[in-house]
């Protein structure tokens, strides 16, 4: 009866918060609103979560890339004398890409709908080169 008296009371007084206080239940709503707005506004139509979706995904491919580096170079150094040079050129190449890469993605500010899409599909290019490019070093040095 006790468990059953206090998960009542504790009903009761819950609804009664949110019904004593419709000011905070629209605010809620209308931030809500306004998120929806600023990021159908930010992205070229596409909302603020799509952009974050894209800027994490492009972090963990900058990650993996770093990860696939610093393999490389553990590879290299174990490797032949005479290709550790030319293989460690390449390698310092690509891993400057890669932090112009991260750099580029971290200043970006979105200017304006078009851009928005036209970064995306440029930062997407840059990134799938880089990729196969630390891919075909790995190939080579395997």
């Amino acid at each position: 009866m006790l468990t059953a008296g206090t998960i009542f009371t504790g009903c009761e007084s819950n609804s009664g918060k949110t019904e004593s206080n419709p000011d905070q239940t629209q605010k809620s709503m209308n931030d809500d609103e306004g998120l929806q707005h600023m990021g159908t506004t930010m992205m070229a139509g596409d909302t603020i979560m799509d952009y974050q979706n894209f800027k994490n995904v492009s972090e963990n491919k900058i990650i993996a890339f770093e990860k696939s580096i610093a393999q490389l170079k553990v590879k290299i150094a174990a490797g032949e004398k005479d290709t550790r040079e030319e293989y460690s050129k390449q390698l310092a190449s690509l891993e400057q890409k890669n932090k112009d890469m991260k750099k580029k993605l971290g200043d970006y500010k979105e200017d304006g709908k078009d851009k928005g899409a036209q970064f995306r599909n440029e930062f997407n290019h840059d990134m799938d080169e880089l990729g196969k490019a630390i891919e075909g070093l790995t190939l080579k040095t395997v």
